[in-house]
């Protein structure tokens, strides 16, 4: 298995790499046995997160911002805060050409 990828964690950033939802990115609910629970905010929601397997998606950072640490502490977030913390990264890494598809 890929280092990379074994070491994904709650509150981590990572992009999808295969189906449907290629290209998108997602925060981490949760990791275990090998598969990712996903959300978004948007098309997968805190209510109905994506299980993904660990090998179809990239870890593209581990955010330090106020949403990762609500996700790690376990403390309530709202979706549209997921939303915009998402498309606020995502600027980002375009502008900065950091990465993505």
């Amino acid at each position: 298995m890929d280092p990379e990828r074994s070491n994904i964690c709650t509150a981590d950033v990572v992009i999808a790499t295969a189906g449907r939802d290629e290209g998108k990115l997602f925060y981490v609910l949760s990791a275990q046995d090998g598969f990712l629970q996903l959300v978004n905010g948007k098309d997968r929601t805190l209510e109905k997160p994506k299980r993904k397997k660990c090998k179809h998606v990239q870890k593209v950072l581990r955010s330090e911002t106020r949403v990762a640490a609500k996700l790690r502490s376990g403390d309530r977030v709202l979706n549209s805060e997921l939303r915009r913390d998402l498309a606020f990264l995502s600027r980002e890494m375009q502008s900065n050409d950091l990465g993505g598809f």
